[in-house]
């Protein structure tokens, strides 16, 4: 029986909970929340009523706002906090860990200050852990639907084949499959590039434009996420995968993406503080637009998509002026 600590009480953090609960194999699962008032309710109502109403976490789902309490014995740690936090519980975490840990990241985004992948933050944070191994979780995966029951596929990466096999077997479950991936870098860049893109799908809805606007921004935005990828390295193969296009399509046309939430309402003419300001979840593509064009801009690559969406979150730019400008661009061939 493998001891697994989450290490987030967001939407996607106790999904994670619930979803293990139910794996093929029995596990001992805690799952940590920064907010103890947040805690307090979920050990009493068994149900986190401010991030996933209606789903009943199981009674064998221990809950804490008390990281040491949370960490203890764990021999397998996801991470699903937001990625802007994510170093700080990390470090925050390591006077607990004992033996060999496992890290899964669940996390899709890039650390706003050093534009770091969220396997790259843990490397970092764990540098004195030797016995410390990372995994990425990612791919098309909506909290609610996904803590419903209803069939959910996601890939697991990692570089050590063996290590990705057993988490593989270890959180499979009736509802949840899982494809293992050598390719982390493509995987998580792909988690962090379809936020933004997802973003723009939104602006195009409240600007009142229809289907073939959509169906250019995802194809034309999917063209954009594998320039960069693979420019740094990944696998394009990775990018035509759950991980790259299935989350793109997912977070692009579905009515729970909160990055479309937000250039639903931006294309409708609110501020993104204003929008900001009434979301109790973490959009990632927020924070990540102005961290991809600066990795853009060390390698000398395109991303008109991206660069609008910045403009628009960040410069003032009009949505309509930002759809003016993209299709202005000159004429090239695909």
């Amino acid at each position: 029986m493998s001891r697994i600590a989450i290490l987030g009480g967001g939407g996607w953090g106790t999904a994670l909970a619930i979803l293990l609960s139910r794996a093929r194999e029995p596990h001992q699962i805690s799952i940590w929340v920064h907010d103890p008032a947040l805690a307090g309710a979920m050990r009493e109502k068994r149900e986190n009523g401010k991030y996933l109403p209606g789903q009943a976490i199981p009674a064998d789902v221990s809950v804490f706002s008390d990281l040491r309490a949370a960490l203890r014995g764990a021999e397998i740690i996801v991470g699903a906090m937001p990625a802007a936090h994510a170093r700080e519980i990390y470090v925050a975490a390591i006077p607990y860990l004992r033996g060999s840990v496992a890290i899964v990241s669940a996390t899709k985004g890039l650390e706003p200050a050093t534009h770091a992948r969220m396997s790259e933050v843990i490397a970092q944070a764990m540098a004195q852990r030797v016995t410390t191994t990372i995994s990425v979780l990612s791919g098309p995966s909506f909290a609610m639907e996904a803590a419903r029951g209803e069939p959910t596929a996601v890939v697991l990466a990692c570089e050590n084949e063996a290590t990705a096999q057993t988490l593989q077997a270890c959180f499979a479950g009736p509802t949840l499959r899982l494809y293992t991936n050598r390719d982390v870098l493509g995987v998580e860049l792909a988690g962090a590039m379809k936020n933004v893109i997802a973003i723009a799908a939104g602006v195009c809805q409240g600007l009142g434009l229809g289907a073939n606007t959509l169906a250019a921004l995802i194809t034309r935005g999917l063209a954009e996420m594998v320039r960069l990828a693979v420019a740094l390295g990944a696998q394009p193969s990775t990018l035509s995968g759950l991980a790259g296009l299935g989350d793109l399509v997912l977070t692009c046309t579905g009515t729970l993406s909160r990055n479309r939430h937000v250039g639903i309402e931006l294309g409708m003419g609110r501020t993104l503080k204003e929008i900001l300001g009434e979301m109790k979840m973490v959009a990632e593509g927020v924070g990540t637009a102005a961290a991809l064009l600066a990795l853009a801009r060390e390698h000398n690559i395109d991303l008109p998509i991206t660069e609008q969406v910045n403009a628009i979150l960040y410069q003032g730019t009009a949505p309509a002026a930002a759809m003016r400008e993209i299709m202005e661009r000159p004429q090239k061939s695909e």
